[in-house]
Parts: C-alpha cells; structure tokens; sequence
C-alpha cells in the first residue's frame, strides 16, 4: 500500500498545488526535519519563481492533485460560458467565498469565479479587491488549461478570453 502512495506523482510530473496552482515536481528527496527523516516532493513554480517542498505522506492530504483530465478543462471551459451568479451577500463575504474557491485547487470552482468576476467592456468597473481574485482565479486557470492542452500560457489565456467574450451577454 505504501508503496503506490508514493509513486502517485513523480519527477517531472505537473501537479495542483491548493494554495498556488500548478507547478511541477523537479525532485524527490529525503530530508531530516526536527530529528526525522522525511521523503518531500520538491516542487518548482516557476512563474512564481517559489519552490516548495511537501512530504510524500502528506501530500493528498493537503490537497495535491495531478492535472485536471481534458474532459474536466473542457467542463471547466463550458462554466465559463454560464451566466454569472452574484449572490446578493456583502462584498466581504462573497469575497471570502471566492478565495476559498481559488485555493480549493478545484478546477470548476476556480472557473466558476472566473465566470461571476468576469466584466465585459460595457460593465461597471470592478473594485480593486475583485480585480485581484478575478486575476487570480484567471492565473490558475489559464496555468492548469496550458498544462493540460500543452500549450503556453498566452495560447491558454488566449483561448479562456475567447470563450468569456463569446458568452452571451
């Protein structure tokens, strides 16, 4: 049992990381933490120029996930063309709730912000706190979209922007 734990991710491998989306495992090593020796997936987030190190026996814990299947991104994409849904609650607490959502690491919770933050050219301007899950939420998805289709960011960014702005209004 232990042993298929440990190779769920491998070197090399994209993963989701909840907290900070998609990064790739560069390195499996083993490290002494407090007296322990600990085996820790070494993960590079390049465009966050971070590395992370997670243990192996915790990361499903956490919430590490491989990349989303092309079915799920295709899903993912199809929430993107919905109609907003803005719950008439404070500022505050929807903000709150879209935070949790983006570092859900979960796909179509993140699409789903991307949905109800997006604003088309002729909608009244967004806070700067909205802009800033907007564009979190729209980072995560366009990183884990590129992973998946094995595009680069822009093309993904790109094709995200293409599927918003073709919704109807």
């Amino acid at each position: 049992m232990t042993k298929a734990k440990k190779s769920e991710f491998r070197p090399n491998e994209f993963v989701v990381y909840p907290a900070h989306g998609v990064g790739r495992i560069v390195s499996i090593e083993e490290q002494e933490v407090a007296g322990y020796r600990l085996e820790m997936f070494v993960i590079s987030f390049d465009k966050d120029k971070m590395t992370l190190r997670v243990p192996t026996a915790r990361a499903s814990e956490i919430g590490m996930r491989s990349l989303s299947s092309p079915d799920l991104v295709d899903r993912a994409l199809e929430t993107l063309k919905g109609k907003a849904r803005v719950k008439r609650a404070m500022w505050s607490r929807r903000a709150q709730e879209y935070e949790q959502k983006i570092n859900s690491g979960d796909l179509m919770s993140i699409a789903e912000v991307v949905r109800d933050l997006h604003r088309n050219d002729d909608q009244r301007e967004q806070s700067y706190s909205e802009r800033q899950l907007y564009e979190a939420a729209m980072d995560r998805l366009t990183r884990e979209v590129a992973a998946v289709v094995g595009m680069d960011e822009a093309g993904a960014q790109k094709r995200v922007d293409e599927v918003l702005t073709g919704r109807a209004a």
